[in-house]
């Protein structure tokens, strides 16, 4: 760090920086779920197939995959403030015309921008954060991040059921407008460029279109490969096949010029930092566990228990609530109990509490729904503070750019992965379970014998005749079996994500520990 780095004392109070570029990044983060329940309202609104409305995120993801990669580089050619205004002031206007748009086209093209520019957001937020707190104070700010970023996926899908159900699908995006205008002022009137920033910018390499055009590949294709495998049939699709080939090769490809090219986008060198590395790939779980949970939950609500949209946002809303009490309590935690330890204990709660969410069954109740989603809260509180402390902890000033992007990319891409492959799973793990299930329904079985009896009766006791109650128990005894096979996948599911939730405890434990002066020792 040089001396004029450590001598730089910014003009305007550290916390209060803290929250209007926290706003900024809560605001980019709801967009990404909170269109998720709202999908058939703008498929119906505009004429165009469910199918075809899924595009409306898919375009978001995409663009917003790529830029969070290179945002690092763009901040150091721009300035990290100019280039944080500049992010902010076209995701409201890119927010503003999305909820004006009368076509399809139009929504895309701009979903497809607010992508783009919301994209530079979170990284460039993390960025300013590490600039303006030393690494003992680190923790107390992550801890006001983490509530914005952790909440955010689930005041989504509650805020977005809301508006679209009582009001319209527009106002998801028109809401950004006030929330934008205020965040741009406050940051333009707030934040400044450390020296070693203002230094960056004027000795900037020549922008590296190659490696962009690597990282767009391997970033846009996997995000269209999985976003879409479901509705293409995966790998039966010729299209998922080639889109998924071209990602490969732009990651293996892009990965060797990245690590060899002399001025690369992005310094994949970067992860040489071990804690960086692990932190990397603790994040990437996290996000994959948050954002599929955020969406398998509402999803069974709704589909399963016959939930509103609003009603199944509501089932994470304590979730939400406690984890805003749990935040600034694990931070405390970190005072006195070594970092990798807390990650490795919120590995262990998280993995438990999903495999104590593989109990679901048919007619659950709302508040054991909402127990379920509290218990995996409670393990989410213990990682993402101690992760992004741990993870930036030896990462030297100079690569906080690529640092913060790679680190801030893993969370994202792997969420938009969680959402897309947490669903196709409960889709392809509920037809297999009923192919397997349906074998049993046949003349010769007794047990099904048995339950078509008990069915037809149950018809006759609330007034059909007896003919009518021989046709109608087949197809209702079929439709308890389809309810039955879709929460057996619900619950193979949440058993899957348990296992890569358990991936962090050895992760952690491979971590260096970071002595603060909060626990008498110096950085």
């Amino acid at each position: 760090m040089s001396g004029a780095q450590q001598r730089w004392q910014p003009n305007a109070n550290p916390w209060v920086v803290a929250v209007a570029v926290t706003l900024a990044a809560f605001m980019e983060v709801l967009d990404t779920t909170i269109v998720n329940v709202s999908l058939p309202h703008i498929a119906g609104s505009l004429s165009v197939s469910s199918d075809e409305a899924a595009w409306a995120l898919t375009t978001y993801l995409v663009a917003n995959g790529i830029v969070l990669t290179i945002s690092g580089a763009l901040s150091r050619r721009i300035g990290r403030k100019r280039y944080f205004l500049i992010c902010i002031g076209a995701f409201t206007a890119a927010s503003f015309a999305c909820g004006t748009a009368d076509r399809f086209t139009e929504l895309l093209l701009f979903r497809a921008l607010q992508g783009f520019f919301g994209g530079g957001l979170q990284p460039t937020q993390q960025s300013i954060i590490l600039d303006y707190f030393p690494p003992e104070k680190r923790q107390q700010a992550f801890s006001l991040t983490a509530i914005a970023i952790i909440i955010a996926p689930v005041v989504g899908p509650v805020l977005g059921g809301y508006l679209t159900e009582t009001y319209s699908w527009h106002l998801i995006f028109l809401i950004n407008i006030p929330v934008g205008i205020l965040t741009f002022f406050g940051v333009m009137q707030l934040v400044e460029d450390p020296p070693l920033v203002q230094q960056e910018k004027r000795t900037a390499p020549p922008f590296d279109y190659i490696g962009v055009g690597f990282i767009a590949l391997a970033l846009g294709c996997l995000e269209v490969g999985v976003d879409r495998g479901e509705d293409y049939d995966w790998l039966g699709s010729t299209f998922i096949r080639v889109t998924l080939l071209l990602s490969l090769c732009g990651f293996v490809f892009g990965t060797f010029y990245l690590l060899y090219a002399r001025n690369p986008v992005v310094n994949l060198r970067v992860f040489k930092d071990r804690n960086l590395a692990m932190g990397t790939i603790q994040i990437g779980i996290m996000g994959f566990v948050l954002y599929a949970s955020a969406v398998l939950i509402p999803q069974f609500a709704q589909i399963q228990l016959g939930y509103t949209a609003t009603w199944a946002g509501l089932v994470l809303a304590p979730g939400a609530v406690l984890l805003a009490m749990l935040i600034p309590v694990t931070g405390r935690i970190m005072n006195y109990v070594p970092t990798k330890y807390i990650i490795a204990a919120g590995g262990l709660s998280l993995g438990m509490a999903l495999l104590y969410s593989t109990n679901l069954v048919p007619q659950l109740d709302f508040f054991h729904l909402v127990l379920y989603r509290a218990a995996q809260t409670a393990g989410l509180a213990l990682l993402f503070v101690p992760i992004s402390t741990l993870a930036y902890a030896t990462v030297t000033p100079r690569l906080n750019g690529d640092a913060t992007a790679l680190f801030t990319s893993a969370r994202n891409v792997f969420g938009g992965v969680g959402i897309s492959i947490s669903t196709a799973m409960v889709t392809q793990y509920s037809q297999s379970s009923q192919a397997h299930m349906v074998r049993n329904l046949g003349p010769t079985s007794q047990p099904y014998n048995v339950l078509l009896q008990q069915t037809q009766q149950g018809l006759v006791d609330i007034g059909h005749s007896a003919a009518q109650a021989a046709q109608m128990a087949p197809g209702q005894v079929f439709q308890t079996l389809q309810q039955q096979s879709a929460i057996l996948a619900y619950n193979d599911v949440f058993a899957l994500t348990a296992l890569g939730a358990f991936i962090m405890i050895p992760t952690a434990l491979l971590m260096s520990e970071m002595k603060t002066s909060s626990r008498g020792g110096g950085h």
